[in-house]
């Protein structure tokens, strides 16, 4: 049975830089449609003390998800011949939503944008999306795992694009931890003893489902009908703490590797201090104290939330060595983790080729 390996990567970061102080100007109102009385330089204190969110980046405005996307694809194709491709996967959301009209446009798929705009001909490229919260690309990565290892594909293109700084509400304490962003991975079938060892998916919708969705604006006299994504943030951050940890470990239990054989923790970049607990309590579920340095890469500090978009951006970073003080040799094992609405976790144990 062949294995998967990551054999080429790419991301596309956005130009707009956007700080704490442009939610300076914003009217912020709570879910009972209150206006919050504490400043906003006390609302973004708190906020960038919780999350350590510096800065987000946004896209601009000539750029939708698909465009993005194919940015990112375009990267880690470079060189590949595109045709050869079996799949293209793209894990998103919320489709193509322009700048002007934000409503989700989901037909055709950014999938299938993204062919088009590789001007792919095979017809046997199969191009699909997956709408699977945070952890879409990851759910991607995973999908392409199971076609590889049926012995009839060879490549699978799995992309994680995002627009969120279009369907966030201005009146929204939480619009301030969404951005925008695309990364983008090349999956192959190999011989050699790397790439997927393991994967766990967990979806928790009986009680969970709702921690996340989409909703009108918290502002009562918000003049219009649109719909913004919304959050129970403080019930996702105990389920995730809760949650995240124990599917960590199981996934390290089904490769038959232990917590100390790993090199790097790479985990969905909502909230840094949720990301410190959630590795806190994967060490305290092997009884570990010390946690060594430099094991969790973070790049929410300057690049915020951008859902499907962290995980395969972050990794991509990584392999271009362009975090510092993270670099990744043959052989290392390397986990990813994400957590998102559904609510859905998957992680993965990987070793490097």
């Amino acid at each position: 049975m062949p294995n998967s390996i990551i054999t080429r990567t790419g991301s596309y970061i956005p130009t707009l830089k956007i700080p704490n102080r442009h939610f300076l100007a914003h009217d912020f109102y709570g879910a009972d449609g209150i206006k919050i009385e504490k400043s906003n330089d006390e609302i973004i204190a708190k906020l960038q003390e919780i999350t350590c969110i510096n800065e987000r980046r946004y896209v601009t405005d000539e750029l939708n998800t698909s465009d993005i996307a194919f940015l990112a694809a375009k990267q880690a194709l470079d060189g590949i011949d595109r045709e050869s491709l079996d799949y293209i996967i793209v894990g998103q959301n919320l489709g193509d939503v322009r700048p002007d009209n934000i409503r989700c446009d989901m037909v055709p798929s950014i999938a299938a944008r993204v062919k088009h705009k590789l001007k792919i001909k095979n017809p046997y490229t199969v191009a699909y999306d997956v709408p699977f919260g945070c952890p879409g690309w990851l759910h991607g990565m995973i999908l392409a795992d199971y076609y590889i290892k049926s012995g009839d594909t060879k490549k699978v293109l799995v992309i994680g694009a995002e627009i969120l700084s279009r369907v966030t509400d201005p009146h929204d304490v939480d619009s301030m931890i969404y951005a925008d962003g695309a990364g983008a991975s090349l999956v192959e079938a190999t011989d050699q003893d790397a790439g997927i060892l393991s994967h766990v998916t967990r979806s928790d919708t009986l009680e969970n489902a709702y921690l996340l969705w989409i909703g009108k604006s918290y502002n009562p006299n918000y003049n219009g009908d649109e719909l913004f994504i919304k959050m129970h943030g403080h019930e996702i951050y105990k389920y995730s703490v809760r949650t995240v940890p124990k599917v960590v470990k199981k996934s390290l239990d089904e490769a038959e590797v232990t917590l100390t054989d790993v090199k790097k923790v790479l985990i969905h970049q909502a909230n840094q201090k949720m990301d410190e607990a959630i590795l806190e309590r994967l060490f305290k579920l092997y009884n570990i104290k010390n946690i060594p340095d430099n094991i969790m890469p973070m790049t929410i500090s300057w690049l915020g939330n951008s859902s499907v978009a962290t995980l395969p951006t972050m990794f991509d970073l990584l392999q271009r060595g362009k975090l510092d003080n993270h670099i990744l040799h043959s052989g290392d094992i390397v986990v990813f983790a994400s957590v998102g609405a559904g609510m859905n976790i998957n992680s993965m144990v990987y070793r490097m080729q």
